[in-house]
Parts: C-alpha cells; sequence; structure tokens
C-alpha cells in the first residue's frame, strides 16, 4: 500500500509496518539500503520533498512498527510522542535539525545533523557499509559532491560510472521536487517500488525508463531555468523568482543547488509563486559564513532545513523585502 493523499494512513494488517520517507534522493536511498539489507512488507509513507510532517499520517497502533527517515523529528515531534505513548515501536534516521530527542523505550533514533552528512550516509554508517554505492547515490542527491566522491572512491569504478551515479542521484532527488504531488513526474512510492527491483545502480540505469524520463525532464527544465535573470543581487547572494509554473516548481532545489557549486562564495536563494499567493523558497548557502541556511529559514513560520540547504514552504508576500534584508545582513 502507497500513500498518496494527506489523510491518514491506515493499518494494513495487525503488525502493521510503516516506512516513512523523504520523497527525494536521500529518503529513497535510505530506504532501499535498509531494505536491502532487511527486506520487510510495509505501508509506504511518502509525498513531494517539503511534505516532511507525514508522521501525522501513519494511524499506527500498539505492536505495529515504523521506520522513519529523512524528515525533521522537529516537525514530527507531536505525532512521534502519540505514536510511541500508543505503544507503536519507532526507528528513526535523520540528519536535519531535531530539537530535544524523546527518551522513550520505543525509540530508537539515529540523529545527526553535522554538516557534510546526509540520511543514507547515516543509514550506511548503521549497516557497516554494506550498500555503499547507494549512499553514494544519496550524498550525490543532497548536494554532497565531495562527500560522495569519498564513498566511492574506494569502489572499482570507473569515471564515468562516478558520473552516472552523480546524474542518478541528482535526478532522483530532482523528481521529488514540486508543491504538490501534480507537480512531480512520479510519486516517490511508486519510484521506490521500482527502484528497490534493483540492488545494481546501474542495472536500475539501464533497465528502468521512469528514470530516463525523470533525468530527460530535469535536463529540459534546467535548461529553461537557465536563461533566468536575478530578481535581487546582493554583495554576497543572489535571489531568483522563477514563473508560476510546474516546470519551475520542480527546478527550484535543482537550479540552487547548480548555482551554489557555479558560486561557491554566494548564497543562492531560488522562490516560485505558492498557492497561498505568497513564495515558497530554496536557500542555499557557503559552509561557515554567514549565518547557517536552516537557522535563517526557521526565522520564518514554515521554514527549516540544515546548515547549507533549507528552504521555507510558504514566505507571505509581504515579508518578501525582509527576506532579502535578513539574506544581505547575514551574507554580505
Amino acid at each position: 500500500m502507497d500513500s498518496a493523499a494527506h489523510d491518514p494512513i491506515p493499518r494494513a494488517t495487525p503488525m502493521t509496518h510503516f516506512d516513512v520517507f523523504n520523497g527525494d534522493a536521500d529518503g529513497l536511498c535510505a530506504l532501499h539500503q535498509l531494505r536491502l539489507a532487511a527486506p520487510k512488507e510495509s505501508v509506504l509513507v511518502s509525498g513531494v520533498k517539503r511534505d516532511v510532517a507525514l508522521l501525522q499520517r501513519v494511524a499506527g497502533e500498539a505492536g505495529d512498527s515504523v521506520t522513519v527517515l529523512d524528515i525533521s523529528m522537529a516537525v514530527n515531534r507531536r505525532a512521534l510522542l502519540a505514536l510511541l505513548d500508543r505503544g507503536v515501536h519507532v526507528e528513526y534516521f535523520d540528519h536535519h535539525y531535531a530539537g530535544d530527542i524523546p527518551q522513550h523505550p520505543n525509540l530508537t533514533a539515529v540523529i545527526d545533523p553535522s554538516p557534510g552528512l546526509c540520511t543514507g550516509m547515516l543509514v550506511d554508517r548503521h549497516l557497516g557499509g554494506r550498500f555503499r554505492i547507494w549512499a553514494a547515490v544519496a550524498a550525490f542527491g543532497d548536494n554532497l559532491p565531495r562527500e560522495a566522491d569519498a564513498l566511492v572512491q574506494p569502489l572499482p569504478l570507473s569515471a564515468s560510472q562516478r558520473d552516472q551515479l552523480r546524474e542518478l542521484g541528482e535526478s532522483l532527488a530532482y523528481n521529488g521536487y514540486g508543491d504538490v504531488e501534480a507537480d512531480l513526474i512520479v510519486h516517490p512510492a511508486a519510484l521506490y517500488r521500482t527502484l528497490h527491483k534493483h540492488a545494481d545502480p546501474f542495472e536500475f540505469i539501464r533497465c528502468e525508463p521512469i528514470y530516463r524520463t525523470i533525468r530527460d525532464r530535469r535536463r529540459a527544465d534546467l535548461e529553461r531555468a537557465r536563461l533566468a535573470k536575478p530578481a535581487h543581487e546582493l554583495a554576497g547572494a543572489v535571489v531568483y523568482i522563477l514563473p508560476d509554473e510546474p516546470w519551475s516548481r520542480r527546478v527550484r532545489g535543482a537550479l540552487a543547488n547548480e548555482l551554489v557549486q557555479r558560486f561557491p562564495s554566494l548564497a543562492t536563494a531560488v522562490l516560485t509563486r505558492n498557492a497561498q499567493g505568497g513564495y515558497t523558497v530554496s536557500l542555499r548557502t557557503p559552509s561557515g559564513k554567514g549565518i547557517d541556511a536552516d537557522a535563517l529559514c526557521r526565522k520564518f513560520a514554515t521554514g527549516g532545513g540544515r546548515v547549507t540547504a533549507a528552504g521555507i514552504n510558504h514566505l507571505p508576500q509581504e515579508r518578501l523585502p525582509e527576506f532579502v534584508r535578513d539574506l544581505d545582513h547575514a551574507f554580505s
């Protein structure tokens, strides 16, 4: 059973297991590693990358179990405590800001928000490197190319294969972007089902048409996005506002990643219009310069993320000048 709506996901059978994961490359590859190591029938709960309040959709009861991957514990704290108190056993892997981690006998938490880590790498560490190539795919998808290169360096791979893994990670990440599920190329739960047929990433690349569809759509959307001009050029940052189109909502994070790689000394914000009449923001920042990306975004009600990559789900239109000023002050 897969989740495709925002209603609570019911238990499939007594003693149900739920796999709850971010719909980007990191969440997909983290879950893929765990289920290669320990196959398990489960109810899949996922959605667009920014739909991180996923635990409230799990209707678990005593005796059920949940694995959570790559979504903020701080955002899901209330739902997590409710599950734990109902007797649900929860295993939690994440690299985002968590706040206070509950001390509860039903919770196993592997949380590390350190820069240079993604959830796929935490799972790789947990599994002793058994499926390290997929941790590298996760790292490439989470815009951690140096860390991904370090993971693949000991593996007997050609330069061409390394480039294929990078494009795979970036394409899987790309599929998770969008404001609503209609923006996505394929739902993350369906993509996971296809991905999980392949222990070898090169077999997935070679055999699955859906991968080529995502890869080619990403390439085309990025070509369109590269024609955009900055709306604000600041001393230490740049702000782009893309048109209100499905392709721009998909490309927002990929463009921000590309720009911060191209201009590593600048903070980069890419905004698109949203259904609430404001903006959705993807922010990438240089490490060690100015304030952390997640700290800046958490100044706004729906903001969060990690040290160098964060976002705001809804930035009201009237607060756009404030966001630009904060960015300027932080990085000029």
